[in-house]
């Protein structure tokens, strides 16, 4: 009896022990973000609802007519419907890369976060509130559209600034950016006229005349993230 005693100590004892390391990955892991809206979408593969939780690294996405909205620190990360991203930490602050349709995003300072299109970086200019809408068109094309404040571009070493109102397409393939024979070459550079073509990443950024957006589209936007901005 007092052996069976003994043993049983000791097996509670180890049990206690061991707990806290089998327990360690989920107790060490920090909440990215808080699902705030969603009508039909996804975290991973289940169902995303108000008030679930968003980890580094999860797979969040819409279904077609659905949406999602993320708060992530002094961010948010709007989805529009038929659209996939995933949710990452980018040296402490909250990012996000989109693999598919459209996200916007709003920030209260220039480093509170990062959307990635493929090669492409776009985030706040500046520390004034900021909200910008990025579609994915493909691996080598997306279009960027500053709803206020501006934007930066960074497509390897390369940058363009968006401003309020304005909307770009950029190319991320040097050979769609150089564009037919001939294009964007011939122009006189420095004394004489000399100097051959210009680079292809001159034409990377084209700018757009006309709205890419529905007008009540971005209405809608502006209203969702219109609130985190207000005192």
């Amino acid at each position: 009896m007092e052996r069976l005693r003994a043993i049983s100590a000791v097996t509670i004892v180890l049990i206690f022990t061991c707990a806290p390391l089998f327990a360690a990955p989920n107790a060490t892991t920090t909440p990215l973000g808080t699902v705030i809206a969603a009508d039909r979408a996804h975290v991973g593969e289940a169902g995303a609802d108000v008030g679930t939780t968003v980890y580094s690294g999860d797979r969040v996405s819409t279904d077609s007519e659905g949406s999602m909205q993320v708060r992530a620190g002094a961010a948010r990360l709007l989805l529009l419907s038929s659209s996939t991203a995933i949710v990452n930490s980018d040296e402490g602050a909250p990012s996000a890369k989109l693999l598919l349709g459209t996200a916007t995003f709003s920030t209260g300072n220039a480093h509170a976060f990062t959307l990635y299109v493929s090669t492409a970086a776009i985030r706040s200019n500046t520390d004034a509130p900021t909200i910008g809408t990025v579609t994915y068109v493909n691996d080598k094309e997306l279009l960027v559209s500053a709803r206020r404040g501006s934007l930066i571009v960074t497509v390897e070493n390369e940058e363009q600034v968006v401003a309020e109102g304005t909307s770009y397409r950029v190319l991320l393939d040097p050979a769609m950016a150089q564009g037919p024979e001939g294009a964007g070459a011939g122009k006189p550079q420095g004394a004489g006229g000399q100097g051959g073509p210009l680079r292809a990443g001159r034409s990377r950024f084209l700018l757009l005349t006309t709205a890419l957006i529905a007008a009540g589209t971005g209405v809608a936007i502006y209203v969702a993230f219109e609130s985190p901005f207000r005192p």
